[in-house]
């Protein structure tokens, strides 16, 4: 079978699950946000080579954080807001 003005570009998504999302953030940031929980840690999963966050895993329920990523599974968006993060979504 063939495949005209093939992309190879267009089909690579790397993914990262919820569960290792809270591993990416620096120790620094951790520290302030644990401490006191006013603002929620941005984390930019394109910036650590991931496009894709998948559901698999859980978060910590009383720590919320905020998502970037170009694609998120809807268990993943799920998790995220129970946990009292959002979700932004990058084109």
């Amino acid at each position: 079978m063939r495949y005209f003005h093939k992309l190879r570009n267009k089909f690579f998504c790397p993914t990262v699950n919820v569960e290792r999302l809270w591993s990416l953030v620096p120790d620094e940031i951790k520290a302030k946000a644990t401490g006191d929980g006013s603002a929620a840690p941005l984390i930019d999963v394109t910036q650590f080579g991931y496009f894709k966050v998948l559901g698999k895993g859980a978060l910590p329920p009383s720590q919320p954080i905020v998502v970037k990523a170009k694609l998120i599974s809807k268990n993943a968006e799920k998790k995220i807001k129970e946990a009292g993060g959002a979700v932004v979504l990058t084109a």
